[in-house]
């Protein structure tokens, strides 16, 4: 399933420049597992887990990360047509 996942992960986000890390679309916020929904995250793709960065409005950064056999469902949300 991991390149499945990939494949997810990228269709929601976009290349930070300069780095392996992706940021969420405009408009688009995440789901992992039906848990926590990620609005303005950076996801990092690593070959053995998924790190999901979010900066709180104190501006403390917030690192998740997720194993990714531990991954069973993704959710997108956007805004519709």
């Amino acid at each position: 399933m991991k390149s499945t996942w990939e494949k997810i992960f990228e269709y929601a986000s976009m290349p930070v420049h300069g780095t392996m890390s992706r940021k969420l679309r405009k408009g688009v916020s995440l789901q992992i597992n039906e848990g926590k929904e990620y609005e303005n995250a950076v996801i990092f793709l690593g070959d053995q887990f998924v790190r999901i960065t979010e900066t709180d409005p104190k501006k403390t950064m917030m690192n998740t990360y997720y194993d990714w056999a531990g991954i069973s469902s993704i959710r997108t949300l956007s805004p519709g047509e």
